[in-house]
């Protein structure tokens, strides 16, 4: 579900206190309509509760007659979240799913045993221009649901809980924050949740979820005292409660989980726990055996011939 390339972050991850078990510095790369950020998976740590990739793009300005195109392409053993703060992306899909995903809504789309979408500007939007600012994730999926039946599932922005309280404002998109629990049904225990602090603010994290990680968005934060900013991801340490506080204003989001059984295996936008699985999809994709979008047929992307090229061509890590 990448919109472009993006390296893995750079070196420099790093372990800080004892309520921080690693920094994660991604790598900026300006694709000139867009900036992308990619955290997860970083070099040190693949996963973070079932999140096993985790990008930023934007904030970009697109003018009118411009905006995104991404071509049906295939997921494969995972589920994907498109979580905008700013803007609107199409989203088509083989169950024949046609929905606009803005800001703060929920849309869900678990691959199972294999699904293809597109994500475009609609002509509404390239016609009025836009702001894009969100995030990308993919959440593996545990092994004995790795082949169950795609779905997609739908949250409006005012279905979901929102925690207010003492310069706190957090929607809860997955899993449950300070006694508010989200509609969102997912696949295994999930933590997900868009954070915004006003300066002095502290939110207390508990062990609820055995993984936990922090992506500052804006502002400056603090966990026992130390001090991290805009474009950094913080993976606190497992068994270890920690209080965030706000510097200045913040938003961050917060997410994580249980663990899966084991690693994954990624390749273009392929997740498994299966290297075969992987070379099954493949040859499907290459063959065309995947089901088409209704409504959108005419195009789609093909398979990068080698690892090297589907790592460029979709910006996740090749195995």
């Amino acid at each position: 579900m990448s919109f472009s390339p993006c390296p893995d972050p750079i070196p420099g991850d790093r372990k800080t206190s004892d309520a921080v078990d690693l920094l994660v510095v991604p790598r900026a790369v300006d694709l000139g309509e867009m900036t992308v950020r990619r955290a997860l998976p970083s070099a040190k740590r693949q996963m973070v509760g079932p999140f096993i990739f985790f990008d930023q793009m934007g904030p970009a300005e697109f003018l009118t007659d411009q905006g995104i195109d991404v071509r049906p392409h295939p997921h494969i053993n995972l589920s994907t979240l498109t979580y905008l703060l700013e803007g609107e992306i199409l989203h088509r899909d083989s169950l024949g799913t046609e929905r606009a995903i803005q800001p703060g809504a929920v849309n869900w789309m678990k691959a199972g045993k294999g699904i293809v979408h597109s994500e475009r500007t609609s002509d509404a939007r390239k016609a009025s221009g836009q702001t894009l600012f969100g995030l990308q994730t993919w959440m593996a999926l545990p092994t004995d649901q790795e082949e169950s039946d795609p779905a997609f599932i739908h949250h409006a922005a005012d279905a979901l809980p929102v925690v207010d309280y003492q310069g706190v404002t957090a929607r809860v998109i997955a899993g449950s924050l300070l006694g508010e629990q989200s509609p969102l049904a997912a696949s295994s225990e999930t933590l997900y949740a868009d954070v915004q602090l006003t300066a002095s603010a502290q939110l207390p994290i508990d062990m609820q979820y055995d993984e936990r990680a922090l992506y500052v968005l804006s502002g400056k934060i603090d966990i026992a005292m130390d001090s991290f900013e805009q474009g950094q991801l913080i993976i606190l340490r497992r068994g270890t409660h920690a209080v965030i506080k706000a510097t200045q204003d913040a938003r961050f989001m917060l997410f994580g989980g249980d663990p899966m059984e084991g690693p994954r295996y990624i390749w273009w936008n392929f997740v498994s726990s299966r290297r075969e699985r992987i070379e099954q999809a493949k040859e499907e994709w290459a063959k065309g055996q995947f089901d088409t979008v209704p409504g959108d047929e005419q195009e789609f992307i093909p398979l990068p011939e080698t690892a090297s090229e589907s790592s460029r061509a979709s910006g996740t890590q090749a195995d």
